[in-house]
């Protein structure tokens, strides 16, 4: 049976975008996408229409994932300065006229109502592995200090909203192209040793610390009762204290094996705050136990890996410090995201990849997907 010329010539002009797509790397974020609509399902399934909505934002997230993987590294680079300085006006736009809501003012109304700070979780890794990528081979101790500035402009101006998850995600990104661009040890081992010794005193002297009354500097009330409350879940066990404690007793009462898809009271009886997003690890770990936990770690590690992977084959040093700090943000969303649930981390309201609600999280997510796939098929046509 003869097959239609147009079917032939759109299979053909479609074959090499579906090659362009890094296998490993599919597969891994399909087995993520499945366990996020298994727990979305359980946790969501009386929560209005977080489950069907969760389902189409992974579909949008799978478009943009799949554009972004056609567009060449060299065309991203290009895009890196527009981008970045986009985000930062519109970061400048949100301090003074955003939309506040719960005492933050993170949103700007453009027509629709969208949240800066997220473009720049893409557009600082964009700017400063293009940075490098001009200075390659005659780096200067100068060249690092600009970069820091770069980072610490969108990181001060996501602070001052105040949203201090995204902040700490934009900074792990930027951290990590500074530290792959082969930064000295001299110059970070000073603020890791300046920070381990503040953890210590802070455990140390925590009664003194967060008594009533005291303020810390730089630090807002919320954060520095964020810190206490880490520190002390107990002093306030119905109030700031309760999502921590919630948490780890969600984590606990699932045991080894859990209590069992749909079964955990924990989560059905509404005793975990936030069950579909920032504390949606609690109810997986109720259901599915340590082993469904050990599992999902794993499948993280393999993305972070992949990402790695694909970091250390890229053919530029832009494409290798831009991968390589894609891995890191995957990286810092599951650590800090499984942290502050199992009362590791202070608070701060970041999602778990791929399992968490949210729509706009989830397309960066996708789109930082495709980054990786773009650089990892880059590779593919370098080497034939």
């Amino acid at each position: 049976m003869a097959v239609p010329f147009g079917t032939i010539s759109l299979r053909s002009r479609l074959a090499p975008m579906w090659e362009g797509l890094d296998g490993p790397l599919a597969f891994i974020v399909f087995i993520l996408a499945c366990v996020g609509l298994l727990v979305m399902y359980s946790s969501g399934f009386d929560h209005g229409s977080r489950f069907p909505d969760h389902a189409r934002n992974m579909l949008i997230a799978a478009f943009v994932m799949f554009v972004a993987a056609q567009i060449p590294p060299q065309r991203l680079m290009s895009l890196a300065v527009p981008v970045y300085v986009l985000g930062v006006g519109l970061l400048v736009a949100v301090a003074i006229f955003g939309i506040t809501k719960k005492g933050a003012r993170r949103w700007l109304n453009v027509g629709i109502v969208i949240q800066p700070s997220e473009i720049l979780k893409i557009a600082v890794p964009l700017m400063l592995a293009s940075w490098f990528q001009k200075r390659e081979g005659q780096l200067r101790a100068l060249d690092f200090v600009v970069a820091a500035l770069l980072l610490g402009i969108p990181v001060g101006l996501i602070i001052k909203q105040p949203d201090l998850g995204t902040a700490m995600l934009v900074l792990a990104a930027g951290l990590a192209i500074i530290f792959f661009a082969g930064v000295s040890w001299k110059l970070i081992l000073p603020p890791a040793v300046v920070a381990v010794v503040a953890v210590v005193l802070l455990v140390g002297f925590e009664p003194m610390l967060c008594a009533d009354g005291m303020r810390w500097p730089v630090l807002h009330d919320y954060q520095q009762q964020r810190i206490c409350t880490l520190l002390d879940p107990s002093r306030d066990p119905l109030g700031k204290g309760f999502h921590i404690i919630q948490g780890m007793i969600g984590i606990g009462s699932g045991g080894v094996f859990g209590v069992g898809f749909m079964q955990g009271t924990q989560t059905h009886l509404e005793f975990i705050p936030e069950r579909t997003t920032d504390f949606i690890f609690a109810a997986f770990s109720e259901e599915f136990g340590l082993l469904g936990n050990v599992l999902l770690m794993a499948a993280f590690m393999a993305l972070i890996l992949r990402g790695l992977a694909i970091a250390l084959d890229a053919p530029t040093l832009f494409s290798r410090l831009l991968a390589g700090s894609i891995a890191m943000i995957f990286f810092t969303y599951a650590f800090v995201n499984m942290g502050m649930v199992s009362g590791i981390l202070p608070v701060v309201g970041v999602p778990l990849p791929f399992i968490s609600y949210g729509g706009t999280a989830m397309v960066t997510l996708g789109f930082a997907l495709g980054i990786l796939m773009s650089i990892a098929n880059a590779r593919r046509l370098v080497q034939t």
